[in-house]
């Protein structure tokens, strides 16, 4: 287990890669690279993800710990995108990163997509799947007090949560369409993509009202045992 000692490389590593180094990487990887070589975009994120994981946390006893947890959030949002129509990844995600941090929460969803992906078909459009997802679950950390104190807020916070999603997906569509992002398209991308928003903010505000609290007691409770 990795363990990052110096606290300003930490919260360096913690806002450049989900902010800057990722991002970044998902739109280059799109338009430089060939379609044949968009797992090397896919693989480089995950690796980026972990690192920004280890940099969630200071001892490496703790770190193992939220790891096993992390496993686990990531199977069960795995398993949640084989359910037809309406799917619980983000409501997940965002569980996990609101009891187990941003950093778990963005390496939850940056994971579900890769993995899931080598059975739905993996693509360009996998590096945003793990950016969108991945954003999901880290704001859900930085917002993590609010949210929890609030069930309204959590609701809200799962359907802007939807509509994210759906907006960086059709980044991805403008880009693969036009070969270049053109405004013009990328709100025509929208107003089509509407009944999939729509999709997507009812699963997240549908899930988190069924699972944010009976998971959460639970995970808070492992949180407080262990000291994570």
């Amino acid at each position: 287990m990795i363990v990052i000692h110096n606290r300003n490389l930490r919260n360096t590593i913690r806002f450049t890669i989900p902010f800057i180094i990722i991002p970044a990487l998902t739109i280059i990887g799109s338009v430089a690279f060939s379609r044949k070589r968009h797992i090397i975009i896919s693989l480089a994120i995950a690796v980026l993800s972990l690192l920004l994981f280890y940099a969630g946390f200071e001892k490496r006893s703790t770190g193992t710990r939220r790891m096993v947890i992390v496993s686990v959030m990531t199977a069960l949002c795995f398993a949640g995108r084989f359910i037809p129509f309406l799917k619980p990844i983000s409501a997940l995600t965002i569980i996990s990163g609101i009891y187990l941090g941003g950093e778990a929460g963005f390496l939850v969803g940056s994971v579900t997509a890769i993995l899931s992906n080598f059975y739905f078909g993996q693509g360009p459009w996998t590096a945003f799947q793990m950016l969108a997802w991945g954003l999901i679950g880290m704001f859900a950390g930085l917002l993590a007090d609010p949210l929890k104190r609030n069930r309204i807020l959590l609701l809200v916070y799962g359907a802007a949560a939807g509509l994210a999603y759906s907006f960086i997906m059709d980044i991805w569509t403008v880009l693969w369409y036009a070969e270049g992002f053109k405004l013009n398209l990328y709100f025509s991308a929208l107003a089509t993509a509407v009944p999939y928003t729509a999709s997507y903010v009812i699963s997240n505000v549908l899930f988190l009202s069924l699972l944010a609290k009976p998971f959460g007691e639970k995970l808070e409770r492992i949180r407080i045992k262990y000291g994570i």
